[in-house]
């Protein structure tokens, strides 16, 4: 996440959540959010794809507590209107700023007023990048040691259908973050061009206005923080700088929703000649219009009618591999039984199938013709038998 996303990005209006929006609440936004934009449910529509990649980016950053408090850090930080968030009179160095300095007008260590430009100068760099890298580092200095280190773990969400759940597949996921345009290199300017220093601030990203006895400095409203101007973006990344980052993952055949998918070296890179980190990756499955699963059995609801239900019948039941399918229904069967068909279900992990249950479901007609209504009540004649005998009894006892 740069700092350009944090400043510009509204990963909460993204996912429709409030800022104060549980963890819970985000991950359930981002699931109905998925299931609607999802490219498999928008075939051909960019616009869902957009959509679909913003509200990813967004659930990359929120449901981590870490980035999300940074990301939040970063946005207080550059709230409109007043500069910096915190860093007003009074201020007293609080809102993020290194230990030692003031806030705006205020004395810092070494003494004497200064504004945000200069605490920027003294972090040597001409933009807010050299800044929010030391605001917002991950990690132990240079002084933790000089051996190896193993890169972090990279975690990642991925979309897929109720039947590429079950049959597997190879597909590509979306790594939180982006990597530098191939194109540009990362400069966001068109290939034989360049950035050039934004005249507002002279490269330094904010600018400083004097109210009162006070320096006050904000974003510069010109190169949106950013201290460089691009005339002629880069064709590739739109002058963004950035490409997605994609990872080839395989998908095994039976996967729940849920689980989570460990792809080994293939998170952030490591230092010092360390291991790369892993990939997870937590599979989210669609659901499915006709079957469910319970673990590795598939199930369905079967209707049937009452003359299937009293006489019995041979009904077929539709399956997710088109392959024809009849269960026999026992005479006698009522609603709610639950007939099994071995190994028609989802692959399990050590091999084999699970079972496909049909619990059946008997329809009765709301309306009934004149026929039907006849034949019904000679039906009622030709059984002598009453359902409710048991009930009988104890309401006589009361009596």
């Amino acid at each position: 996440m740069s700092v350009r996303d944090m400043v510009e990005k509204d990963y909460y209006a993204a996912l429709g959540v409030p800022k104060d929006a549980t963890t819970a609440d985000i991950k359930k936004a981002y699931r109905r959010l998925a299931r609607e934009l999802h490219p498999d449910k928008n075939p051909g529509d960019a616009k869902a794809e957009a959509r679909f990649k913003e509200v990813s980016e967004a659930y990359d950053v929120l449901s981590d507590d870490t980035r999300r408090r940074e990301y939040d850090e970063a946005r207080a930080l550059f709230a409109s209107g007043g500069g910096p968030a915190g860093y007003g009179p009074g201020g007293g160095g609080g809102g993020g700023y290194p230990p030692g300095y003031g806030g705006f007008g205020q004395q810092g260590s070494g003494g004497g007023s200064f504004a945000f430009d200069d605490l920027l100068r003294e972090n040597g760099s001409g933009n807010l990048g050299g800044l929010f890298d030391n605001l917002f580092q991950r990690g132990p200095g240079p002084s933790a040691g000089r051996g190896p280190k193993r890169g972090t773990d990279i975690a990642a969400e991925l979309t897929i259908s109720f039947e590429d759940a079950l049959t597997g597949l190879e597909t590509t996921v979306r790594l939180p973050g982006a990597a530098p345009c191939a194109q540009c290199h990362g400069s966001g300017a068109r290939p034989g061009s360049s950035p050039r220093t934004c005249p507002t601030c002279r490269g330094l990203g904010v600018v400083s206005r004097s109210q009162g006895g006070f320096a006050l400095s904000e974003p510069c409203r010109d190169c949106r923080g950013l201290g460089t101007i691009i005339d002629q973006p880069c064709p590739e990344c739109r002058g963004s700088g950035r490409r997605e980052r994609m990872q080839k993952i395989r998908v095994p055949a039976g996967i729940a929703d849920g689980q989570k998918l460990r792809v080994r070296g293939r998170g952030s890179a490591g230092e010092r000649g360390g291991p790369a980190g892993d990939l997870e990756v937590t599979v989210h499955v669609l659901a499915h219009a006709i079957f469910g699963r319970d673990g590795a059995n598939l199930t369905i609801i079967l209707p049937i009618s009452v003359a299937e239900a009293a006489l019995g019948a041979s009904v077929k039941v539709p399956t997710l591999d088109r392959t024809p399918l009849t269960v026999k229904v026992p005479p006698g069967t009522s609603s709610g039984r639950r007939l099994r068909v071995r190994g028609r279900g989802a692959p399990r992990a050590g091999g084999g199938r699970g079972d496909l249950i049909v619990t059946v479901d008997v329809v009765v007609p709301p309306k009934l013709s004149p026929k039907a209504r006849a034949a019904f009540q000679e039906l009622a004649k030709a059984l002598p038998e009453d359902p409710r005998e048991h009930l009988t009894v104890l309401l006589e006892d009361r009596a």
